[in-house]
Formats: C-alpha cells, structure tokens, sequence
C-alpha cells in the first residue's frame, strides 16, 4: 500500500543508487540503435551546485531521459573543468592558512598539492549534480587534464602551430595583478567606480604659452604616452597635426597625429595616446608605429626601464618608481598642479573592468604571449552556421555568434599560472623555439637545428582553460586516437548552454571542432536558455538576497518539484522567474499525481498487460484514451522543438485536469457500481493511461513517476528509464466520445464557475434549465445526470418550459443555454453591484499602468524588467475586466 505523502528525501538517494548501480545510463557503442550525444557544459571543478546549473542540467537531463525512452543510444557525457585560475586560487589560500607560499614551495610541490586537493574536495559538484537525478553516463567521466585530455591538448597546441595558426606575439592583454597573469574577457567585470577626469595641459613644442589639454582618467600612465591623438576634420588642432608636444614630467617630445578615434564631441577632442596601457591607444599606436612603453609592471607598480628620456636627472619621475598605480596618480596629479599644468578635475562615475576573483582592477598590459590565428578558424564556424549544419534556437542568438566572429580577433591562449596544462614549447639559450608533444622531440629537433645537444628550458606558462575545453565534444571520446564513440558519437545532437560563453566555449568549440573533425561541426544544435531571476524578474545576487540554492530547495519539496518548475518556466528567449513560491505551488503537482494513485490502488487498479485499447466501448474509457493520445503528441512536439514550457503545461493540462479532475471522478459511480464489462473497461483504461502519465512526465519528473512504475507492476524498480516513450493507440470512434464528455465537461465546467462567481454556497443545489438544446443534448443529461447532480450540484436537468423565469443565470454550452434559477437563492442585486464594483476597480487600475506604460520618458528610464511587471500586471487587469464582464452579462433580468 502506498504510503500517504511521496518521501522525496528517503526515495530519491535510493531509486538513483539503483538507476546508477544498474547502468541504466549507460550507452553503449556496441548496438546498433541511433546515437544521441548531448555534451555537458563541464562544471569547474572547484565548484558547487547553484541555480543556473539547475536549470541547464535539468534541460539537459529531460533531452536525454526523452531521447533513451525513445530508443536512442543515448550518451550524455559528464566531466569537469579543472579551471585555471580558480583552482590555483582556491588551494593557495589553503596553502596560506598553513603558513605555506607558492613561490616558496615550488611548482612541482604546488601541484601535488592541488592534485591532492582534487582528489579530495574536487567531486563536490559531481555528488550535487546525482541529488537532481541528472542521468549521465558517469563511467565515462572526464577531467580536462586527465592524461587522454592531456594528450589532445598537445596534439592540438603543436599541430596549430606548425600551420602557423598558432605564434607568440607582443600585444595587450588583461593582467590581473593579483594573480600576475592574463585573463580571458570572461574573468573580468565592469564595476561602477567614482572618480574623476582630469584636464592635462601638454606644452605645444615651440609655441610658448600654447597647450593641447587632453582629459584623461588615467594620468598615472602618462609617462607611457607616445602621442597625443586629433581627429583629421577637427578644425581647432588642424595646425598642430605632424608637430609635437612636450610630455610634462619626462620632457619627452611627443607628436600630434591624426586619428579618427579621438571623438571631436568627446572631452577636449585630443587624446593621449599610451599603446602599451589602452587597448584602443594600442590599435592607434600601430596605425601610426609609436612606440609602446610599459609603465606599470606586474605588480602594478610604476617601472621606469622602457621610459625614454630626457628624465633621468628629475627627483620627482625617479621618486616614482616602484610606487603603486594609484599612489602614483596621486603624485603625478600634484605634481602637474605645482607645475600649473592641471587645467580642470570633474567628478566622473567610470566602469571599472576588475579581476572577478581577484577583485582589483585591472591593466591592460604588453606581454609576450601565445596567440591563435582565430580569425582564420573562425571562417568555416561561420560558415557552418549561416548554412545551417549547425543551428542556434532560438534563432536570434544566431546574430549574437556573427557579430562576435566576424570582428574576432587573436587568442591570447597563454597563463602565468602553474596550474594547467604548460604549454609544449621549449627554449634554446639564443631564444630560439621549439614546440613539441614531447621534451624529447623537442631536443631532437633542437639537435637537428644546433648540430649538438643544448640546454632547453620549457615555457612556464599554462593554457587558458577555454583551450582544453575546445576540445570537449571530440577530446572526451578519445580523439587523437580513432575510437568507436568517436566514429558514433561525434558530432553531437545539441549543446545545451547560456548565452553568455556563446563567443568564449561555443564558438571555439565550433572551430576547433571543425579543423580538427574534417570539417564536421561538434553539434548540429545550439539551444541558448535565458538566465534564472527571481520571482521579480530581478538579477540574483547575494547583496540583493535573493539568491536560491538548488539543494535547500530540493530539500524542501523533492527534486520533482524543482526540475518540473524549471520546465514549465523555461521557454525560448526569456529568462526564468523562479520564486520558492512556484516551486511549492509545483509539488502540489506531485502530490495530486501521488493521490490519484492511492485512488487507484484502493480501487484495485494496477498494471494490465492483456488491456487492449482497440476494444473499448465505452465513452468515457475511450474519452481518456485518447485525451492520453493528444497529451503525449502535445508533448513529444514540444520536447522536439525544445519548447519545455509547452511539454510541462501539456502533461499539467492533460494530468491534472482531464485525468485527475475529471475522469477519476466520472470513473467513481462505475467503479463503485457493480462488477461488469463497464468497470472492466474503465479501470483497463486508468490503469493504461496512468501508465502513460509516468511515461509522459519521467524527463521531468523522474523520481515520483519511477516509484510508481514499479509500484503498480509496469515493471521493476528502475526499469521506466528505459522503457519506450509513449505513443498513440488506437482508440474505436474517438471524435464521438471527445464530443460527448469534452461537452460533460463543459457544462459541469461553466455551472460551477457561474455558481463561483455568483457566490452560491455548495450547500445550495438548483435545477438547470435547458433552452434550446437538441436531442443528443438531452439524451446527454440524462445518461450523465448522476455525475451533473454531483459534480454540478444541480438537482435536475431539463427543458425549459416557457418564458424564461426572473433571476436565472445563464451560459452558453453547444446550442443550448443553460439557465440557473438563483432568484430564491442569492440577492442577484448585491451580486450585480459587487461585481460592477470589482470591474470598476479592475478598469481604475489598468487605466494608471496604461498611463505609466504610455509615459515616454518612463519607459526610456525604467528597468526592462519594471516595465515588463506593468506589463504583466496590465494584461492581468484586462483579464480580470474581461472576466467581470462575462459575468454581467450571465445574470439575466
């Protein structure tokens, strides 16, 4: 017997150990049924479970559910990121709580301290992500530095670059100070920080007592300047292009160029140009072959070795080595103001780029650096797209990939890190290169060159995490070497991910895929899902406190729940307002379907093998059926087009209201009637469609639904994983019983809402008058008069005699109007006044949203997601209003 509530904590850990123990992830290579590959975004390895990885592995997860119940081989790959710089951080600051320093242990001693780390605390996410059932294939687990990962990474390193698509190259970067390396664009973040602009007065060579003020957020960096920057049609400095400055402080002579960067609109129009501390000055410098002095080294500290003269003789230049960035702002700002070289200073709010983990801003630098040709690689990636191998859904996302690859620029793919995979390239004493899977391969070619053995020193650096995960759809089947889940499994299904790594892992993953795949992309589907808000439609952040942790929910109301709110609120192109209040609302899904079975089970209703669909005669059998056969094409469509919304809200629809509300409740005089073909009939028909239902909602629901399976004799615990999808079955005159009880369903529908909004007590039962109804109408009513009488609280069903009586309400279903005698029973004139004040109040209010919503200057300032709220708010209003109106117009005379 089944127990009164579903035990999410103590059912779920169990069914998935089985599901896990039994293999029932597993794909399997060997058989000849149709692949689905879906790879997963690998979580970084020093991370934990929040509620963006909710809501992409629970998309991920019902994709490949659906798929293995429809025979497909399914492999949904798991793995982890060992991310850089992440990692490195998190192990340094457990070294530093025990007194130790990276530099001082060195880098062997460092590492072993990090694999150690690995293995002990780095399954953190892996144990997480089997608490939200997510069915992947953990066998195959792999970890962008195990040693097959290792391998495709050195394939990959020393093939691009004897193609020439990968070199070293001198150019800017974003260096994190703390860290002391580069980083990608994805590891850094604007942040709004108060400052100011300071108006530099440069001294025109020659012309005493004449200036060129340039405004400048970043004077600490001007001994670095090679030039100052004019706009060619800017009328007021057309005389001083070609003529030079003199840089305050150093001396130094400086020319005016002609650059259309400098904004004629913006600040003075002249532009100090510092190449080696701005990544647009850098671009003007190479226009324009200035040179590009650093003066910030990797402290962030002011270095005068590449500052050219004349300044060796001043105190105050040389007093400023080694300060610190913004210390010496601070100086260089006093100094111009002694030398009244400060023209003005105006507050000014900037966005700050800042290290995400190191928290300080950041510098451009000039570093020597190992590049990818991208913008070569990038060619066939956008080629593939626009010709549709692989597609983005939705659509739109599609000009997002464009517009980055189209104006992609080089790779810096090098790290000053330890932890990583260090690059394969080794240096000779004269700087010579050379790059190699192996050290040895490397001396031998460093033999070949040299005639002799000479000592080699290999590159510190490490890649960028990004690299290794390039590589993931074809790396983690085991490419270089030709294995069979290669030749099966690559190119993938569907990449499931967040718009934000569309240009940092899709794009990259696109073309490393294609050069290194003959030309094949990684996967022929892109599905892009929004971000997780809150219920406010509100960016989560712990400083707002609205941040949701996926566990203490699934805690609280079972993984069903979470995953099957995910779904439902999880469509194209929007983000998902997630509030605890919906996932509550959600398990009382669960628990409906969990009632509805203990129903059953009371009722003797369980697993039927010998029920034949085919023969069913009855109604109301044949109704459920192929209600059942609507709901799973309903839903099998909308999980092809990966409308998840759409296939939660039908199995909700079909579950909750045609199965649960009203068949069960049809079903109860038959199954408490007398044994019978009938009854036979109807409990077959329950106990297909109930089985169908499991069917239908395991993707999402996996946990309730493979209890249940096993518990009504479908099968043995753990075997709905694999059993088919559901499909339709034949069902004998189907248009004629949907016609009869979607009209059953109708009136009883209609006579309860009228007696709803009339406020008639349930207690209260009144005849329904029939006008105008025809003969199949009548002989309806009496063939289900013992469910009206119930379900409707009606006394009787029959024609209207006569002029129609005062004081009825009324409703249309079919051609007849029915008509509720409530004059004796209700004041129908308080209803009509309290409904024409509530309707009055829904129009006052939707009038002040539609005036603010038609406010200009409102919509131009307001949040998106503000004016969105007054959106949905307006559109409830005018529901509300329109629902009111229905009722007047119901009360007759």
């Amino acid at each position: 017997m089944l127990d009164k509530t579903f035990d999410h904590a103590a059912i779920e850990p169990r069914l998935y150990q089985g599901w896990e123990d039994s293999g029932a992830f597993a794909a399997h290579p060997e058989s000849a049924a149709k692949p689905f590959t879906i790879m997963i975004p690998p979580p970084n390895v020093t991370g934990s479970l929040h509620i963006g990885h909710a809501l992409t592995m629970t998309v991920q997860d019902i994709l490949t559910r659906f798929r293995r119940m429809q025979g497909r081989d399914a492999l949904w790959q798991p793995g982890t990121d060992h991310a850089g710089i992440a990692t490195q951080m998190v192990v340094e600051r457990l070294l530093a709580s025990q007194g130790l320093k990276r530099r001082e242990m060195g880098r062997e001693a460092f590492l072993a301290n990090v694999w150690e780390w690995k293995r002990e605390s780095g399954g953190t996410i892996t144990r997480q992500l089997r608490r939200l059932g997510a069915s992947l294939d953990w066998p195959r687990e792999r970890f962008t530095m195990d040693e097959g990962l290792s391998e495709a990474v050195r394939e990959v390193f020393v093939t691009l670059h004897s193609q020439g698509l990968l070199y070293r190259d001198k150019r800017l970067v974003n260096w994190d100070p703390v860290f002391q390396t580069a980083i990608s664009d994805l590891e850094v973040e604007s942040r709004e920080v108060k400052g100011s602009i300071w108006h530099l007065r440069y001294p025109v060579e020659g012309e005493p007592g004449r200036f060129v003020t340039v405004a400048t957020t970043r004077p600490e960096t001007m001994l670095g300047d090679t030039a100052v920057a004019v706009h060619p049609e800017d009328a007021r400095y057309a005389d001083l292009v070609g003529k030079h400055l003199v840089l305050p402080l150093t001396g130094r002579r400086i020319p005016v160029v002609a650059d259309s960067y400098s904004d004629p609109e913006k600040g003075t129009g002249a532009v100090k140009i510092t190449p080696a501390h701005d990544f647009n000055d850098f671009e003007v410098g190479r226009r324009h072959g200035l040179a590009s002095p650093s003066v910030l080294d990797p402290d962030a500290k002011v270095t005068l070795a590449e500052i050219p003269g004349p300044w060796a003789e001043d105190a105050f230049v040389r007093s400023l080595e080694g300060q610190d960035r913004f210390a010496a702002r601070k100086s260089i700002v006093g100094k111009l103001e002694e030398m009244e070289l400060l023209a003005a200073v105006e507050p000014h709010v900037n966005q700050v780029p800042h290290g995400d983990r190191s928290g300080v801003p950041i510098e451009p630098r000039l570093t020597m650096q190992w590049y990818v040709d991208a913008k070569t690689l990038a060619q066939p990636a956008i080629k593939a797209v626009e010709t549709g191998q692989t597609v983005f859904v939705p659509r739109q996302w599609e000009n997002t990939f464009f517009a980055w690859m189209r104006d992609i620029q080089p790779w810096c793919v090098s790290r000053q890190l330890w932890w990583g995979h260090q690059i394969p390239a080794w240096y000779a004493p004269d700087g010579e290169v050379f790059v190699a899977k192996t050290e040895e391969e490397a001396r031998a070619a460093a033999r070949a060159k040299f005639g002799r053995d000479v000592e080699l020193v290999r590159d510190p650096d490490v890649l960028d995490t990004w690299f290794s995960s390039a590589l993931w759809p074809f790396s983690t089947l085991g490419w270089p070497q030709k294995t069979p889940e290669l030749a099966k499994y690559y190119p993938g299904d569907v990449l499931v991910t967040g718009f934000d790594i569309i240009f940092f892992w899709v794009a990259r993953m696109m073309m490393m895929g294609l050069h290194f795949m003959d030309g094949k992309v990684p996967f022929e589907k892109v599905y892009i899902h929004g971000l997780v808000r809150d219920e406010k439609g509100q960016k989560m952040s712990k400083s707002k406190g609205n941040v949701m942790d996926p566990l203490e929910l699934v805690e609280a109301y079972g993984t069903d729940a979470l995953r099957f709110t995910i779904a439902s609120l999880t469509g194209p192109g929007r983000d998902v307002k997630l509030g605890r209040k919906r996932v509550e609302d959600f398990r009382s899904f669960g628990t409906k379907i969990w009632n509805a079975a203990r129903f059953l089970e009371m009722n003797g209703i369980k697993a039927d093998p010998a029920f034949d669909p085919a023969s069913v005669k009855t109604p109301l059998a044949r109704w459920i059926l192929d209600g059942s056969n609507r709901a799973v094409a309903e839903a099998t469509a909308a999980l092809e087009a990966f409308r998840f919304d759409e296939y939660a809200a039908a199995s909700y629809r079909f579950v909750w209201g045609s199965f649960c509300d009203w068949f069960l409740e049809f079903a109860k005089p038959v199954l408490n009637g007398p044994d019978g073909p009938a009854k036979d009939e109807v409990k077959g028909a329950a106990q297909h469609v109930f089985g169908t239902i499991l069917k239908l909602l395991h993707p999402a629901m996996p946990f309730m639904t493979e209890a249940l399976h096993a518990e009504f004799g479908y099968g043995a615990e753990c075997t709905l994983i694999r059993a088919e999808w559901p499909g339709a079955v034949p069902v004998a005159d189907a248009e004629a019983a949907r016609e009869e009880l979607d009209w059953l369903v109708r009136l009883i529908g209609e006579v309860r809402g009228v007696r709803s909004e009339m406020n008639v007590p349930p207690s209260i039962t009144v005849p329904l008058l029939l006008s105008g109804a025809s003969g199949t109408t009548l002989a309806r009513a009496e063939a289900w008069i013992e469910v009206i009488r119930r379900m409707a609280r009606a006394t009787e069903v029959r024609p209207l005699q006569g002029a129609v009586p005062k004081g009825v309400a009324q409703v249309v279903v079919g051609e007849a109007t029915v008509m509720l005698p409530l004059a004796d029973v209700i004041d129908l004139s308080a209803e009509r006044a309290r409904l024409g004040q509530a309707r009055a109040k829904a129009e006052a209010e939707a009038g002040k949203v539609l005036a603010k919503l038609g406010n200009a200057d409102f919509v131009a300032r307001a949040k998106e997601e503000v004016v969105e709220e007054n959106r949905e708010r307006l559109a409830a209003f005018q529901a509300e209003m329109a629902r009111l109106d229905a009722a007047l117009a119901r009360i007759a005379g």
